[in-house]
């Protein structure tokens, strides 16, 4: 079998995105599969029992939460494909998406990342992660994200030739939200994996209430300070924060931040939110982990 599509759940309906995905390898003829994996999700998943596809079809359903990277090294085992085909359940697929595309692709590298653009209109209550990926949008070009292959790997919507993903998986020590594809792409780089980038969008449809999207940018902050070290220079809040303490100015910036956190909070969860008190409270925040190392452990 050429390629397998695989798609984690948790929590999310993910109905549409594999019956589109389905017409797509009828429509484009691929030897494909399609596998579906329920990370013990705590809403209702009977839908999954009645999907209707004209082409393989795998579900697997895990007895607890084994967390994001798990779930995904548990898709690609029991993957037939010779091509894995990461794909997260809350997206869609953008009208000139094609899978087609991306085999194409292989003959030039051996994990190949297709983008993400952010849907046209913003849901209610989503105004910071909508502004987040807004102004993030000028970065998710291929010509842009070329520039630095490695770092600007996003494991939403991924093809990995599926011998070289058995070299690597997911980083299982990452129990929690954040990071994970960004380790990934560490370890693709010391590895000198070929990688390509390619104009092959998928939408983001989940996003977050302000509130929900703070908690996540938090969790995942503590995941990268966890790491201790392991992101290789990859975060820019991190190289930030390291800077800060070069100069002497962390313990400043930290008892600064205690100050203003109240009134930063209530902008970013407000309808208006400020992007660049975003980036403030981000480093803020993981500055202030720092001196409550194992607060998050659980």
């Amino acid at each position: 079998m050429t390629l397998s599509v695989l798609i984690p759940i948790y929590n999310y309906c993910a109905r549409k995105l594999v019956e589109a995905v389905d017409a797509l390898i009828t429509l484009e003829a691929l030897d494909a599969e399609i596998v579906v994996a329920d990370d013990a999700s705590t809403i209702d998943t009977s839908w999954l029992d009645k999907l209707h596809c004209t082409n393989a079809l795998t579900l697997w359903r895990a007895t607890h939460n084994l967390g994001r990277s798990a779930i995904r090294n548990q898709l690609a085992r029991l993957a037939q494909g010779r091509w894995l085909w990461f794909v997260d359940c809350d997206t869609a697929l953008a009208p000139s998406f094609s899978l087609k595309k991306y085999l194409e692709a292989t003959t030039e590298a051996d994990v190949v990342c297709g983008g993400l653009t952010t849907p046209v209109s913003q849901p209610p209550g989503c105004e910071l992660r909508y502004r987040y990926e807004l102004a993030d949008s000028h970065r998710r070009t291929a010509e842009v994200r070329s520039q630095k292959p490695y770092r600007q790997l996003s494991t939403c919507n991924l093809l990995i030739k599926k011998n070289v993903f058995a070299d690597i998986q997911f980083c299982e020590d990452i129990k929690r939200y954040g990071y994970e594809d960004t380790l990934f792409g560490v370890e693709l780089e010391k590895r000198q994996i070929s990688v390509k980038h390619i104009d092959n969008p998928i939408v983001h449809l989940g996003l977050e209430k302000n509130d929900e999207f703070l908690h996540k940018t938090e969790v995942a902050l503590a995941t990268l300070q966890s790491l201790d070290g392991r992101m290789n220079c990859y975060s820019r809040v991190q190289n930030m924060s390291e800077s800060l303490r070069r100069w002497h100015l962390a313990p400043l910036f930290k008892f600064i931040f205690k100050l203003l956190r109240k009134p930063l909070r209530s902008n970013l969860l407000s309808h208006n939110p400020n992007l660049k008190l975003f980036a403030l409270y981000k480093l803020g925040f993981y500055i202030e982990l720092d001196g409550e190392k194992g607060a998050w452990n659980s």
